[in-house]
């Protein structure tokens, strides 16, 4: 009679078993390993531990994009002084590439870096996407005109170029994260300990807690920044949140 197990799952099982008695409170029962590959301790790492910073960094990383993606269509029409057809194409594309850039960031984390070196190297490039928008708001060469008048003049070829490629590392960066963050927390909770799959189950509510509490935040707050203080202060406000989280 075959077995219903897939392949991965039947190694698991095998591996908890292996595992001497005495040693399964020090390490995790379902053979995990950390980064490096070594065995992990149980009561040194992983749990709500790693899960906090894993649940703060997901609040930033919401916060920054729906920060972005709430008001784009506004911010290329009335400061890119794009037409309304144009700021919508560009915003449904650039919306469109952050959900196919998960691809490359699930490609990379099962098949060569791992999920920790996958987040690490993407929520980098994020933040320097961060960095390229709030750069082409404070700094004035980089700024697009202001319209004269009913005359709005187009932007030099140099303030497009800062704000879109910080606009697709973004989109890059997001590709990164997503596609990762949420397994990584579970790994967190060992599989083989009744208490820690309780827990499991806990984290996955407040991971979603967390995008919602993100998403707010950006629609109300984020938003009232941008109305008093500009782009410029509110781009800096998240760059330094992403920073934070990374």
């Amino acid at each position: 009679m075959g077995s219903s197990l897939g392949g991965e799952e039947e190694e698991r099982i095998l591996l908890a078993r292996a595992t001497p008695p005495e040693n399964f409170d020090e390490y995790t029962g379902d053979g995990s390993v950390d980064f490096r590959g070594h065995p992990i301790l149980k009561h040194n790492t992983g749990n709500w531990r790693a899960c906090s910073l894993i649940l703060g960094t997901e609040v930033c990383e919401r916060l920054a994009y729906y920060g972005i993606s709430k008001s784009l269509v506004t911010y290329l029409s009335t400061r890119l002084h794009e037409g309304n057809v144009s700021a919508a194409r560009n915003f449904t594309t650039w919306q469109g590439t952050c959900y196919l850039t998960p691809l490359i960031g699930a490609t990379l984390a099962d098949s060569y870096w791992g999920k920790y070196r996958t987040i690490a190297v993407f929520s980098t490039i994020y933040f320097l996407g961060m960095s390229a928008l709030t750069l082409s708001a404070l700094v004035p060469y980089l700024q697009p005109p202001q319209c004269i008048g009913s005359f709005c003049p187009k932007p030099a070829l140099h303030q497009y170029l800062i704000y879109f490629v910080g606009l697709y590392m973004i989109a890059l960066g997001a590709g990164g994260i997503k596609p990762c963050v949420s397994s990584f927390g579970a790994d967190q909770f060992d599989d083989t300990d009744s208490v820690e799959r309780t827990k499991k189950g806990a984290f996955f509510n407040w991971f979603y807690f967390s995008i919602n509490i993100g998403s707010l935040i950006s629609g109300t707050v984020l938003i009232w920044v941008q109305e008093k203080y500009g782009y410029d202060f509110r781009y800096l406000e998240e760059a330094l949140l992403q920073e934070h989280a990374r």
